[in-house]
């Protein structure tokens, strides 16, 4: 059996102001026993995992690079140690562009990673400002360069719209400069005002200046249609890449393969059953020095759940419902659970049918909760 390996790094310089990941700034005193818990929490679900194979491993956060790489270096050689790791694993770093150099990516590709995700988000510097970025587009820039210079040829780019003070010129710049960059993925995110952010707080006292709808959905049909002709297919609603280079862990995903998330907050998807671990990084490391794992059962699975989520994650993909794997997974055709819902999509031009997949449309794409909401039971 194929699986993915999550690992969650919640350390970062500072925190974005829209982020709700669960991530820590300012706490560099908690790294290495942070570190230490990480490898002891791997090496008890590798034992759980030992007769399957981790085809993929995905390092993210948080920002990854914020360990310095003496730490980076253990966290990835005891995942190395706990699991069978493919041969040709996919095995990717995120990275924000102010935390690595020439000789940190280096460190990564000796270290046997071979792709990155960089948190380039915008090329404008005060817009990046605005946000809490630390860096700045030359950090990007080089960030790529020192990949490329290292031997890691896989690069992705994070691309976000909606921002404030964003207008459409400085998204078509931000895409220009990522063809110039020669990058292989692009994910593109619209910004989302998250419960308990800094940017929820502010919009609530109006200091939050935010494009109107219309300009966000411009800046969403120029990057949606532009990336495109520029090589890069869209695989996923929010994802596109060059031929080869798709995220084959986050497709993993979205395609029922299970994966072991390790470290605070990190989520597990096994034997059909989805578990969180605790989300505190202080009670993680108290917990697993105990000798306990420390996650709990998230979801008790229902057919109807497992129905639903089928779906909401295969529609996620440009490729769409299988609708003979759904009828071999669930023993019943999709059109007698969901007639209704198909027929209301197709009539409204979100969903179409082409061999066998029942997909997307571009505005379905667009609208893709609606589409979603239709599949809950």
């Amino acid at each position: 059996m194929n699986y993915g390996v999550y690992i969650h790094i919640p350390f970062c310089r500072r925190k974005c102001g829209y982020c709700d990941f669960y991530s820590l700034a300012g706490k560099d005193e908690m790294m290495e026993p942070y570190v230490d818990a990480l490898i002891n929490e791997m090496a008890a679900r590798g034992r759980i995992a030992a007769e399957g194979e981790a085809a993929t491993l995905y390092v993210g956060g948080g920002t990854p690079t914020a360990l310095p790489i003496r730490l980076l270096s253990l966290v990835l050689q005891a995942a190395r140690s706990s699991f069978r790791i493919a041969a040709d694993a996919e095995i990717t770093v995120e990275a924000n562009p102010a935390t690595v150099d020439l000789e940190y990516m280096t460190a990564l590709e000796t270290l046997g990673v071979t792709r990155l995700s960089i948190g380039a988000q915008e090329f404008n510097d005060s817009i990046l400002r605005r946000i809490g970025r630390i860096h700045t587009a030359r950090d990007t820039r080089d960030a790529v360069k020192w990949a490329r210079a290292a031997g890691i040829v896989n690069v992705s780019l994070d691309l976000m719209y909606g921002l404030p003070g964003q207008t459409l010129d400085d998204v078509i710049w931000s895409v220009g400069s990522a063809m110039d960059l020669a990058v292989n993925h692009i994910s593109v995110y619209g910004l989302t005002i998250e419960d308990g952010t800094p940017f929820s707080a502010m919009a609530e006292s109006g200091e939050l200046v935010l494009p109107t709808e219309e300009e966000s959905e411009e800046m969403y049909d120029y990057l949606t249609g532009k990336l495109p002709p520029y090589g890069f297919a869209r695989y996923e609603i929010s994802n596109f890449a060059r031929e080869g280079f798709e995220s084959r862990h986050n497709i993993g995903y979205w395609s029922d393969t299970p994966y072991i998330g390790v470290g605070a907050a990190a989520a597990s998807y096994w034997d059909g059953r989805r578990y969180t671990n605790v989300r505190d990084a202080a009670k993680y490391i108290e917990t697993i020095g105990r000798g306990e794992l420390p996650a709990t059962l998230s979801e008790q699975p229902t057919r109807k759940n497992a129905m639903e989520e089928y779906c909401f994650l295969a529609l996620r993909m440009a490729q769409g419902i299988e609708k003979e794997a759904f009828a071999g997974k669930f023993g019943e055709p999709i059109e007698k659970i969901y007639g209704d819902a198909i027929k209301n999509l197709k009539d409204n031009g979100l969903l179409t049918e082409e061999n066998g997949f029942l997909r997307l449309t571009d505005k379905g794409m667009k609208l893709g909760n609606v589409a979603f909401r239709a599949f809950i039971l």
